[in-house]
């Protein structure tokens, strides 16, 4: 695996970041969002990606009742992991949870799918968006299934496999 840093050549600009994590991302279904619970301890849990394009910000629709919520509203420094192991895409972006109330964003993001946690449809009481306004980022993207494996087999046996690019930007 390549990594680059900003010294390695020039820093994308947060368009140009946006842009290619966007793009990264766009087919992912399920994220994994990470937050610290009140012991200090952290704790992932599957979200459904939302069908907008990524502009810098991740929505997604919580329970006001749950531990997740509530520990976002006290630690509001989470991660998102999204992975494409069919495509080699890893990324990993940290950023500060906010907590929204927007009827305008809700119906923009509501499907049929989230019926079956508020039962009650959007007029549910229970229902949190959660807006994820991101700070940096890390990706991976791989080279294959086939040659990552051959190139992880090449590192075992004594030679610098090449698993592909490993970038980190700012946002």
């Amino acid at each position: 695996m390549t990594n680059h840093t900003a010294a390695d050549h020039a820093a994308p600009t947060r368009q140009e970041a946006v842009k290619t994590l966007a793009a990264m991302i766009k087919e992912v279904h399920f994220a994994m969002l990470t937050v610290q619970t009140a012991d200090g301890h952290l704790h992932a849990h599957p979200m459904t990606t939302q069908q907008v394009e990524f502009d810098g910000d991740i929505w997604f629709i919580g329970g006001k009742d749950t531990e997740q919520v509530r520990d976002m509203a006290a630690r509001p420094q989470v991660n998102v992991s999204y992975s494409n192991p069919d495509k080699g895409v890893y990324v990993s972006v940290n950023g500060t949870a906010q907590l929204v109330e927007d009827r305008a964003k809700l119906d923009e993001l509501w499907s049929d799918f989230y019926q079956t946690y508020f039962p009650q449809g959007k007029e549910d009481p229970n229902i949190q968006l959660i807006q994820i306004h991101a700070n940096g980022a890390e990706y991976w993207e791989g080279n294959g299934k086939i040659r990552s494996l051959l190139e992880f087999a090449k590192g075992l046996v004594g030679g610098k496999p090449d698993m592909g690019e490993n970038e980190t930007v700012r946002l």
